[in-house]
């Protein structure tokens, strides 16, 4: 009877044991982290189920590194199967919108969106019901307003200046992997594009100044308002590819128009010219004069694809880094072919190869391509 009364009391102390396991044991430990504006935020990685991003890149950048079926809402810019909806950027090729146009559709809107629409639509966002958001609004009382109004950590990224290259770029796609616990992803991706710019800038780094060509990168700016006078100095994968910039007395950062007389004192000097697509929209048909160019009578004219459009895709300016380092030192980089890069690349990061999507965007006129005959090509 003792040793029944003793196997019944361990049974029970095993049996009470079991049921005082906390019910939230399986639920991730929180952790404290810091986003791109200094905002401190306890989260509990890979617990959030229904995410909404708001403000220019943060949908993109989600988008890399987390999971797009768990979106409980979306801009209306990045929502093709809207019939209102800001349309601007619908001919140039986003490849986040491109992959995942299809998980879009039919999610509720969370805001407008779009460069005329940078603003937080509380009651859109309130409606998604969601358990976090991810923001590209650099602005801490405005993330803490609307943490306080939702009830839900407000994570804001940060792209930084230029858009490529940069440390905020890594830090905020590392901040994305801690956020859903996709940290092996975040460093994938990281690694990625650090070593890729490493590669390109290894295979330059020895070429004599005397050696390189004078390059004159023609029409980088915002989308939309981008012209030939249009350009910029400090050029992060020229930078890096030992490109020689032909600009040299303009601000440190940022794009910056030139002159008509400036562009003609510099023509001469223009070994090479690389037209960024965004701009070819407003120079056709206008009254641009390139003969000076010597670009344009020896033949060096080339054309990459847009990758500011609502803000940066990331991926096409690590293509443009290739193609911009191909384009003005053919021999060094006779062995890359843009397409398979370009595919590579977008593989990575969006889960596609996507480079005959890209091309086939009426914005991208073509796509990466030394143009054969760029006097008609701009007429």
């Amino acid at each position: 009877m003792k040793k029944q009364l003793y196997f019944a009391g361990v049974l029970s102390l095993l049996a009470t044991a079991c049921s005082a396991t906390p019910a939230s044991s399986s639920q991730p430990a929180q952790i404290e982290v810091t986003d791109m504006i200094g905002r401190t935020l306890n989260i509990n990685p890979g617990s959030y189920k229904k995410v909404v991003c708001i403000g220019a890149g943060a949908l993109r950048m989600f988008s890399y590194v987390g999971d797009v079926s768990l979106l409980a809402g979306v801009e209306d810019i990045d929502n093709l199967a809207l019939a209102e909806r800001p349309k601007m950027f619908d001919g140039v090729a986003r490849p986040y919108v491109l992959a995942n146009e299809d998980a879009f559709k039919g999610l509720p809107s969370c805001g407008v969106g779009g460069p005329a629409a940078q603003i937080m639509e509380t009651e859109k966002i309130l409606a998604c019901e969601p358990d976090i958001v991810v923001s590209e609004y650099e602005d801490a009382q405005k993330a803490e307003a609307l943490e306080q109004q939702l009830g839900v950590p407000v994570v804001t990224l940060k792209f930084g200046e230029g858009g490529v290259l940069k440390d905020s770029f890594y830090s905020s796609l590392r901040l994305l992997g801690k956020v859903f616990d996709k940290n092996d992803r975040a460093e994938t991706l990281c690694s990625f594009y650090q070593s890729e710019n490493q590669a390109i800038f290894d295979r330059t780094k020895d070429i004599p100044e005397e050696s390189r060509p004078g390059t004159y990168l023609c029409g980088l700016g915002n989308w939309g308002t981008t012209d030939a006078y249009m350009t910029v100095q400090n050029y992060d994968p020229m930078n890096n590819a030992h490109i020689k910039n032909v600009v040299t007395d303009l601000p440190k950062d940022g794009v910056a128009k030139i002159d008509a007389e400036k562009f003609a004192t510099l023509a001469p000097k223009m070994d090479v010219m690389i037209f960024d697509a965004a701009a070819v929209k407003n120079i056709r048909g206008k009254e641009f004069d390139f003969s000076a160019c010597k670009a344009f009578q020896t033949g060096e004219v080339y054309l990459q694809m847009a990758y500011n459009a609502y803000y940066t895709n990331a991926e096409t300016a690590l293509i443009n880094s290739w193609f911009c380092a191909k384009a003005v030192y053919p021999d060094k980089f006779a062995d890359i072919d843009i397409a398979a890069k370009a595919n590579e690349v977008t593989q990575l990061f969006n889960g596609k190869a996507l480079y005959d999507a890209m091309k086939a965007k009426p914005q991208s006129f073509g796509g990466y391509q030394k143009i054969a005959n760029p006097t008609e090509f701009f007429a």
